[in-house]
């Protein structure tokens, strides 16, 4: 059957979910093929999160910036994180898979440099910020180079990160269970996190044959999911005093 879809149309298509599965669900109009029809959906899926992870952290900047403050905001989750999505970017990179099936890391890591940035700025840290985040940036730029970091070294800092994701999470779920106070933690950026982690995992398990990446997927989702209940259950918590009736707004 001739292509009866406008080339215009056509063509971001099948540059997305390839050329066959184009022929199949578009051409000849054969929407329940069920494997093209799993692999368009892991793709649009794929896309939405890549997308999503360039605002995913916007809402969380905001609520620093206008608060001011950094309470109840974990730095040393920030500091984790942001070595999880390098590594996770730099591997996947190197193993040749899609982009859509790990480019959130890349604009999540970003956006998680800039807070880290912000939370040692409003704890009186500036200058400590910027070495942090040089730092953090000439390690990014050691793991794209493969004659300083070979693809078993590279495999085994992938390993490392599946610890790194949970590790990452406990200071913020310690930081909320500790204070029953969620502070200017954004529910915004929780939840989107958490659905995206799930969406994550079903594109990983239709895509990506790695076990390494299946796991990190799954404990991606589950610490995530920790995060998200939290929120839920301190919704209307109001900030913790001391004995003096002051604010407590420490950041771990």
């Amino acid at each position: 059957m001739a292509p009866w879809l406008p080339e215009i149309l056509r063509n971001p298509l099948a540059t997305l979910i390839g050329e066959p599965c184009t022929k199949t669900l578009i051409d000849e109009l054969n929407i329940f093929d069920p494997l093209c029809l799993r692999h368009a959906v892991s793709k649009g899926l794929g896309l939405g999160i890549v997308l999503g992870g360039c605002i995913v952290k916007l809402p969380q900047l905001f609520k620093i910036l206008n608060a001011k403050s950094v309470a109840g905001i974990s730095l040393s989750s920030y500091v984790l994180e942001v070595l999880a999505n390098a590594i996770t970017l730099a591997y996947n990179f190197r193993q040749g898979y899609s982009f859509t099936t790990y480019g959130e890391a890349l604009f999540i890591g970003v956006q998680n440099i800039a807070i880290t940035l912000l939370i040692l700025a409003f704890t009186g840290r500036t200058m400590v910020g910027i070495v942090t985040s040089t730092l953090l940036l000439a390690f990014a730029y050691v793991l794209f180079d493969t004659s300083l970091v070979n693809g078993s070294l590279l495999s085994v800092l992938y390993g490392l990160t599946i610890p790194l994701v949970i590790s990452s999470r406990i200071p913020q779920i310690y930081a909320i269970h500790k204070n029953k106070y969620t502070g200017q933690l954004s529910a915004f950026a929780v939840f989107n996190y958490f659905f995206g982690t799930a969406a994550r995992l079903f594109t990983t398990m239709v895509e990506v044959d790695d076990s390494l990446v299946l796991i990190g997927a799954v404990l991606a989702v589950v610490a995530n999911g920790v995060l998200a209940a939290q929120m839920l259950y301190f919704w209307n918590a109001q900030a913790p005093q001391d004995k003096h009736g002051l604010d407590t707004k420490k950041t771990i």
